[in-house]
């Protein structure tokens, strides 16, 4: 089988609520989607989510790839050679995480097409779900709480809320959402690199009683030594997220004991191949690992999803970068009911048409 056509288009898509983190709010994202089709009649899908903080790439610079590079790279090639073609393709488009990502989601989709499986079973196959959290970005108190009310109505029993911009504030919340809702849902918190390691430690001190789950990237990407000295000084697990781009990355700080976790994203660290070879490093290092995302569509979600699927180490999902998005024009690529992820039946990604 051979790739006779390289295809792609852009999807520039509004929130339908614009969120903010500790360095930005965000109201809007561009996905860029790939088709590769061969010569057998069969289609494999890939999608780009390029943001300069995350990958480095803006959705021209994936557009200028596609067009200049991966096109004449991969046609009239086999789509089966992933490990050939991303390892050029790196080599040829350095610092394009999301680029990598495209072409290797589309090239796998193509793989399990051609086996007439879903993806997560040709890859791995350990589950046949997983829960996902929904994120809450930084709000206000009050609407921080409706936000959850109307979050755990709808079934979710995970919640991760950002903060890392005002640490008093980010206590309140944490301790009034217990207060108001219990302790029958799990609670995850992500600083987005906002606190020094003092106000991490403190956040956790005096967040004991409402038991979060997992502290995700509180210190600075660039200040490691700062990510391990959290670690060490409190009981909660800390998860590298933003600090985590390369294998490179998660083999020093697995080895450096500086984290306990790992959140890979597929776009941010360049497709799923990446992402298998950054979860070995996390198992033998005894790390669990959560499959995260940013603002994908609910392409690059499915990649996600069957990704996290298919590992016994992948504990933890938070797949839910699709909800807010209009004009998404994919759907039914996979379930979500009651806060749980579950894949379609279809082979590859789960698309039928488009």
């Amino acid at each position: 089988m051979k790739i006779t056509n390289v295809e792609y288009f852009r999807l520039d898509m509004p929130l339908a609520i614009p969120y903010t983190i500790a360095y930005e709010t965000v109201s809007k994202t561009t996905n860029i989607i790939l088709k590769l089709s061969t010569n057998k009649g069969i289609t494999g899908w890939g999608c780009a989510a390029p943001d300069k903080e995350v990958t480095g790439e803006t959705p021209e610079d994936v557009i200028h790839h596609i067009e200049n590079v991966v096109t004449g790279l991969i046609k009239g090639q086999t789509p089966f050679q992933i490990a050939r073609i991303t390892h050029q393709l790196k080599q040829l488009c350095p610092h394009a995480s999301s680029t990598l990502a495209m072409v290797d989601i589309a090239l796998y989709d193509l793989m399990a097409r051609k086996a007439k499986l879903p993806l997560y079973q040709l890859i791995g196959g350990y589950r046949n779900e997983i829960p996902t959290s929904i994120t809450l970005g930084i709000l206000p108190l009050k609407n921080t709480l409706e936000q959850t009310h109307y979050y755990l109505k709808k079934g979710f029993s995970i919640i991760k809320l950002k903060g890392g911009l005002d640490l008093e504030e980010d206590i309140e919340k944490i301790l009034k959402m217990r207060e108001k809702y219990g302790n029958d849902f799990k609670l995850r918190f992500d600083a987005n690199q906002g606190y020094s390691p003092a106000e991490s430690i403190a956040f956790i001190t005096q967040t004991k009683s409402a038991a979060i789950e997992i502290l995700e990237q509180p210190t600075k990407q660039r200040k490691e030594e700062q990510l391990g000295e959290v670690t060490q000084n409190i009981d909660v697990p800390v998860m590298a997220d933003e600090s985590i781009k390369t294998l490179k990355d998660a083999f020093r700080l697995a080895s450096g004991n500086l984290i306990d976790m790992v959140n890979i994203k597929i776009m941010k660290v360049g497709g799923i191949l990446e992402s298998q070879h950054i979860n070995s490093v996390a198992k033998a290092a005894g790390m669990e690992v959560m499959v995260g995302c940013i603002d994908e569509c609910a392409l690059g979600i499915s990649a996600g999803l069957h990704f996290a699927l298919s590992r016994p180490n992948i504990e933890y999902a938070d797949l839910d970068g699709h909800l807010d998005l209009l004009d998404d024009p994919f759907s039914n690529l996979f379930d979500l009911k009651n806060g749980v992820l579950y894949p379609s039946k279809n082979a590859g990604l789960g698309l039928v048409k488009l």
